[in-house]
């Protein structure tokens, strides 16, 4: 009777007689860092649509309710710029000066189009 060679294990699976490491902090940072900027690009992006969605919108609205179009332009702006806040919000920046101008530049740009 021939003895069968035990079959290797898959790497895929876990292995009992090696147990995974645990995370060391600088591990978990790095893993924060990347939830963080994916969060802050997800919320960034949606809410960039919904401003430029309202701007569109105020496209073609007659040019008989300009100030609906004015309105439209102006909600779009503001969205921009929170879209940017909640961004330095997720990343737990403080709203500086120079941050907060920013904030209004670069959230400004759909309404401004």
């Amino acid at each position: 009777m021939t003895q069968e060679p035990t079959p290797r294990r898959a790497r895929h699976l876990m292995d009992p007689d090696a147990p995974r490491k645990r995370a060391t902090a600088a591990d978990v940072a790095r893993l924060e860092h990347v939830q963080r900027t994916v969060m802050s690009v997800l919320v960034g992006t949606t809410i960039f649509h919904l401003s430029v969605g309202l701007v569109i919108g105020a496209f073609f609205i007659d040019d008989s309710e300009r100030v609906a179009q004015v309105g439209l332009c102006l909600l779009g702006g503001a969205f921009g710029v929170l879209a940017v806040a909640a961004a330095y919000a997720i990343h737990r920046k403080s709203l500086t000066p120079t941050r907060a101008a920013t904030a209004l530049a670069v959230g400004a740009v759909p309404a401004v189009i």
